[in-house]
């Protein structure tokens, strides 16, 4: 007599029930950072993106600004209607003049129970991933950091948080399903820089940060400038050539510096180039490097690795030039030359100093 076995039944995602308490929260947030009177560039990005979760959800876009009592931080929240925020959140009080943990978290996450936000998204910057975590501790809800891409389950209304792991071989989809906030940091330059709309206006909602001097610990004894401020600045670079192993040897290097001369281009560089010793650490371009979003980015004896992958792949043109034709660049580069690239590089840079020299001459 034989045995029969009933089939196995497939497995299906996990469903979960958002707690009652937490389905009141409702709105997109992103909290605009901003420093010596400038808005850093990721917050507006984050705004962009933010408004594609909030058509999508059929909710409404908030940006969180807090500062010191003027009008240049009242401005910010007029550069987040521009850019795609339907109202602002707004605290100004003297204690906010340079960022402090307590101060900022406290009224960050005053905000958030006060009016009750579901998403809420900061930059992976050095500000934002340590105003995140606190935030996060303090409101017990999750935190997915340094994401590469936001979408959201419209059944679950849970956000998608798209992130590089195990050492950034793969890519990851994280939710935070029964808590609320749902927060994320999101690196510069990830996502596309949205339009700026100076007809847009939006609703200002002010709030009291309500503490004292004497209730913080840290105090700011000195600004001290950025000692990268004079170093390349490959996240807000226009053009990057970049050179990879399959450049053989660091002299070989020398063909990318030229033909990014010629072109007025940053140069880049992957880390086993990076730990070669053949460029420095602030033009690696990867997963534990910069992440860029040049027009164009020239890449040379660059196989295409997921870890470089992540911090290149949204340039508006990836030209790839390797001498495998197989390598996985060529998979998502939008023009691919097979060859070598030592012979290539000078071709090219004789080529773009000739025509740029003729335009000139015609303009």
């Amino acid at each position: 007599m034989s045995e029969t076995t009933e089939p196995k039944k497939p497995v299906g995602k996990k469903r979960v029930e958002l707690d009652e308490r937490l389905k009141a929260y409702k709105g997109i947030w992103v909290f605009v950072e901003h420093e010596r009177g400038a808005i850093h560039p990721v917050s507006l990005e984050l705004l962009g993106e933010g408004r594609k979760l909030a058509d999508n959800l059929g909710v409404e876009l908030a940006g969180v600004v807090m500062g010191v009592p003027n009008d240049a931080t009242r401005s910010f929240c007029h550069e987040a209607f521009f850019h795609g925020a339907d109202l602002c959140y707004l605290i100004e009080d003297l204690l906010l003049t340079d960022y402090r943990n307590e101060p900022y978290t406290k009224g960050l996450t005053d905000l958030v129970n006060k009016y009750q936000p579901e998403i809420l998204l900061l930059g992976a910057t050095t500000l934002g991933r340590d105003l995140a975590g606190s935030v996060a501790t303090t409101l017990k809800t999750g935190l997915t950091a340094d994401c590469t891409e936001l979408n959201v389950d419209m059944e679950a209304r849970s956000l998608l948080a798209t992130r590089p792991t195990f050492g950034g071989s793969l890519l990851c989809t994280i939710q935070t399903l029964n808590y609320r906030p749902q927060m994320a940091t999101i690196r510069p330059r990830v996502m596309a820089m949205p339009d700026r709309d100076a007809a847009r206006t939006g609703r200002i909602l002010e709030a009291p940060l309500g503490m004292v001097e004497s209730s913080i610990i840290t105090k700011v004894l000195e600004f001290i400038p950025d000692e990268m401020q004079d170093k390349p600045q490959l996240p807000f670079a226009d053009i990057i050539v970049s050179g990879g192993r399959g450049m053989k040897k660091p002299e070989n290097f020398k063909l990318i510096w030229d033909l990014a001369l010629v072109l007025g281009a940053e140069v880049g560089a992957t880390r086993p180039v990076v730990q070669a010793g053949w460029v420095d650490l602030e033009r690696q371009v990867g997963q534990s490097g910069k992440t860029v979003r040049p027009k164009l980015y020239i890449a040379a004896g660059i196989s295409g690795a997921i870890q470089h992958r992540v911090g290149m792949d949204a340039s508006d043109v990836i030209i790839a030039i390797n001498n495998d034709p197989n390598a996985p660049i060529f998979d998502f580069a939008h023009y691919g030359i097979v060859g070598n690239a030592m012979t290539i590089l000078p071709a090219l840079t004789e080529a773009f100093r000739v025509h740029l020299a003729t335009a000139r001459k015609a303009g």
